[in-house]
């Protein structure tokens, strides 16, 4: 796989073991060579920092803002 997808053994090891994410090159890397659209790996990666970010911030103490119309 590190072959196809011209990257370095290590940089694949970190995007698997999930210490690196998906960046736009490697977006546009995977889809060439798993038939996927660099998109779907780019949402697939938000929605996996989302989560991430909703596990670590305390929501509860952030305050709304109101804004009132002019």
């Amino acid at each position: 796989m590190v072959a196809k997808l011209k990257v370095s053994a290590s940089t694949l090891a970190r995007l698997l073991k999930g210490s690196s994410g998906v960046s736009l090159e490697m977006a546009l890397r995977l889809s060439r060579a798993l038939n996927r659209s660099p998109d779907c790996w780019l949402a697939m990666q938000d929605l996996y920092d989302l989560s991430v970010a909703r596990g670590r911030l305390d929501f509860d103490s952030i305050e709304r803002i109101g804004f009132e119309a002019a």
